[in-house]
């Protein structure tokens, strides 16, 4: 496949190094010549300096043959104006563009990006995707890690292992044993810095951060029998009330009529302007590195501090700050991609990724086959993948004890008319069925050959 990204910033480079490392032929354009030779350097793709919405500059970067452009540059208006482009002037077969301001993608303007105005074919929306992110997390506050698939039937959980969890030390096929009816499967572990897909056999140990697919109505007791039974969030501390921490806010004054929600806010017009905006809220102005706001927002009382703002210091600080001051747990921003390695070192309970929550957006439609949903973990090491199984998979009409899978992949639910059924050895998958898959970052590939439509079919 031939990709041309706008945008050699974080988002940029991270779907550039996923892509050429699995050998697809990358172009990057950015009018920094810093970046520009920091990822041509790096990575395997061509870098070109300049405008991604100027024609000549698209079309040295071979947009012309391209199937595909990403534009994620900190512009609007140049990603739009390069999807333009590329449409018009080289057919460029899929659009996709990263949009911030919230103004262009109102309901009443939806018609601004239909295929006869500004032809995008997917638009991200980094502060709707992570603000969303943030509400599944305080929903299920035990998890590290929140993600759905599968119309929101199925959900894949980041559980970390602490001390007292009860499951500590059994080997997996015994939980299956002790639990027969529990509809979730440990897909995954992260242990000492490694991802891997672990055997039956294996034990999870204190630290660990278990990777775990569950039907929905499972997942609370779920997270009960790993040791985290912790009540949703009735408190919550927001540091940050920019664009993210306003849509949290709104979304939890209009969800949960019982939340007490407070807003830390430095920039003293901006918080006027969300106070004007939000019913129920207290609005603090100051910093929330300041231990006198913090005891204004009563923090020691807190269910969960949530740290929003652009600051990833400030963002830590703040949390380990609260914690301190007697708050149950806190949830970060992170967007420098070294500090989530270091999150529960620093006292951070649970982390978001905007980098990474964006990249899994966009690798949705960049994955090959039938692929409907995915979600990249740990920097890129494995990705959860929900894939919709045609009449050639090789995983059709099988007991799947019969099928030989690579090791690096594991399936975690199979979505079938409306239902949410675990794998064991003697299911068959059927055509059309919908597969929640975990896969090691070098098994990707294989999972997209499993979902591609064969020659043959025709």
């Amino acid at each position: 496949m031939k990709v041309v990204i706008c945008g050699a910033g974080q988002v940029g480079y991270g779907i550039a190094e996923r892509l050429a490392a699995e050998q697809n032929d990358v172009s990057v354009i950015d009018s920094s010549p810093k970046l520009v030779n920091a990822i041509s350097d790096q990575l395997d793709v061509r870098g070109f300096v300049g405008n991604g919405a100027h024609p000549d500059v698209l079309a040295q970067a071979g947009a012309d043959q391209a199937d595909m452009i990403i534009a994620v540059t900190l512009y609007d208006e140049v990603n739009m104006v390069a999807c333009q482009v590329a449409h018009s002037l080289f057919n460029v077969p899929t659009k996709v563009a990263r949009v911030r301001a919230q103004s262009y993608l109102q309901g009443r303007w939806s018609n601004l990006f239909a295929r006869e105005h500004l032809p995008i074919d997917v638009i991200i929306s980094p502060e709707i995707e992570v603000g969303d992110m943030v509400l599944r997390r305080l929903a299920l506050p035990g998890a590290a890690e929140t993600v759905r698939f599968a119309d929101d039937q199925v959900v894949m959980v980041g559980i970390v292992c602490q001390e007292d969890c009860p499951v500590v030390d059994t080997p997996l096929q015994q939980l299956t044993d002790l639990f027969p009816d529990l509809g979730a499967v440990v897909v995954g572990v992260f242990r000492s810095g490694k991802l891997f897909v672990p055997k039956s056999s294996d034990q999870l140990l204190v630290d660990d951060l278990a990777y775990v697919v569950a039907r929905r109505d499972q997942v609370r007791r779920t997270l009960g029998i790993f040791g985290h039974e912790e009540p949703e969030a009735n408190r919550v501390v927001i540091a940050g009330g920019g664009n993210i921490g306003l849509y949290v806010a709104k979304a939890l004054e209009q969800r949960q009529s019982k939340t007490r929600i407070k807003v830390i806010e430095s920039s003293r017009e901006r918080a006027v302007g969300i106070a004007n905006e939000l019913k129920r809220s207290v609005i603090l102005h100051g910093s929330a590195l300041d231990q006198a706001i913090l005891e204004e927002a009563d923090v020691s009382a807190a269910d969960t501090m949530v740290a929003l703002t652009n600051d990833d210091e400030v963002n830590i600080l703040s949390c380990v700050m609260a914690k301190k001051m007697g708050c149950r747990r806190n949830l970060s921003l992170l967007n420098n991609p070294s500090y989530p390695a270091f999150a529960n070192a620093l006292g951070i309970d649970a982390y978001i990724s905007p980098r990474t929550v964006t990249i899994s957006r966009i690798l949705q439609h960049v994955r090959r086959g039938r692929i409907r949903g995915v979600h990249s973990l740990q920097n890129g090491a494995a990705e959860v993948i929900e894939a919709e199984a045609l009449e050639t998979s090789p995983l059709v009409g099988r007991p799947l004890r019969d099928i030989d899978l690579p090791d690096g992949i594991r399936i975690g639910a199979v979505f079938r008319a409306g239902k949410v059924l675990m794998p064991n050895g003697g299911m068959q998958i059927q055509a059309r069925d919908r597969i929640v898959i975990f896969a090691m970052a070098n098994r990707v590939r294989q999972v997209e050959q499993m979902f591609r439509v064969s020659l043959e079919f025709f």
